[in-house]
């Protein structure tokens, strides 16, 4: 296996950490892995699964666990696990703060699940964004973080660089979603059916067809895909995505081709598209209104982009 074939998904371990959440989402991204290579034709991507932990409050974390210990891999996300703690006695070092807020910066997503959510708001970034917890935690969440959006009422919340999962056993669903958004539907559909658990669709995105490429490397591309799918691409005029990846319009262009393969009209189809088999499969909305809901005024322009998406 190479190394461009191992993406690497981190689980920060603080102290009060849950360890069945911390044990249970390595065991399902190990699952989620078998079953992707009983697909794969030829050798695919894999997750690579670590543990991180400070050994020392203002150390900076390191691995303490890693399931490919010789494989590289690039760091694509970080999940922060519940805690059967109080969320008042969640206390993270500054510097387990900075270095989250720090690989946020680097274009890590960042996840968290039920309390684990007040470390992840500690971070900052979560700042103006929707986030969840689970429905006993929500007053405590909004006084502690009052510019935080908390929505109790979703199970998940996936805003591209950060995704917010409600209870205690929702480390599942944010499992699925991520190996959704890695691996693929399929993988995450037949994972779901090996664990006997339901997959995330109480949201119904878990449809999508469309798994992009997110690691790249390159930081100003991917603050454009995670806004596209936290937006679902309904603004896609190249001045807004230039000034999303901070660029010049004709440098982005360059850039989000090369990182992605692929041009942003051919990006963002395939991301409203996707939206559209969601609709169409769970709503009993006509096509024209779904065109809409998608971003098309016009149903038959998105008929035909439908249709070339869905050979």
């Amino acid at each position: 296996m190479t190394q461009a074939q191992s993406i690497e998904i981190g689980l920060v371990l603080y102290p009060g950490v849950q360890q069945a959440s911390v044990l249970g989402l390595t065991d399902l991204f190990g699952v989620a892995n078998r079953i992707a290579a009983s697909y794969a034709q030829q050798p695919g991507p894999s997750l690579r699964i670590t543990h991180w932990r400070q050994d020392e409050p203002e150390a900076t974390p390191v691995r303490v666990f890693d399931n490919e210990a010789s494989a590289g891999s690039v760091l694509t996300a970080l999940i922060v696990p519940p805690t059967l703690a109080e969320p008042a006695d969640v206390a993270p070092t500054a510097s387990l703060t900075s270095w989250l807020r720090e690989q946020h910066g680097s274009g890590v997503v960042l996840g968290s699940v039920c309390a684990g959510a007040f470390l992840l708001a500690e971070t900052g970034v979560m700042a103006q964004r929707p986030m969840t917890t689970h429905w006993a935690y929500a007053n405590q969440l909004q006084e502690r973080f009052p510019d935080v959006r908390v929505d109790v009422d979703r199970l998940v919340i996936d805003d591209g660089d950060v995704i917010s999962a409600g209870g205690l056993m929702a480390w599942t669903d944010l499992g699925l979603r991520l190996v959704d958004r890695l691996l693929g539907p399929t993988v995450m559909i037949e994972t779901a059916r090996m664990l006997l658990v339901d997959p995330p669709g109480r949201e119904q995105r878990y449809y999508s067809v469309f798994s992009p490429k997110l690691t790249h490397g390159d930081a100003a591309a991917l603050r454009v895909q995670h806004w596209l799918q936290a937006t679902q691409a309904m603004d896609i005029a190249l001045a807004t995505l230039a000034a999303q990846a901070r660029l010049e319009e004709r440098t982005f262009l360059r850039r989000f081709q090369k990182a992605t393969g692929m041009t942003t009209t051919e990006y963002c189809q395939r991301l409203r598209v996707g939206r559209a088999r969601e609709l169409l499969q769970f709503s009993n909305a006509p096509t024209d209104r779904v065109a809409w809901e998608v971003g098309y005024n016009d149903p038959s322009a998105f008929r035909k982009v439908f249709t070339a998406w869905s050979v």
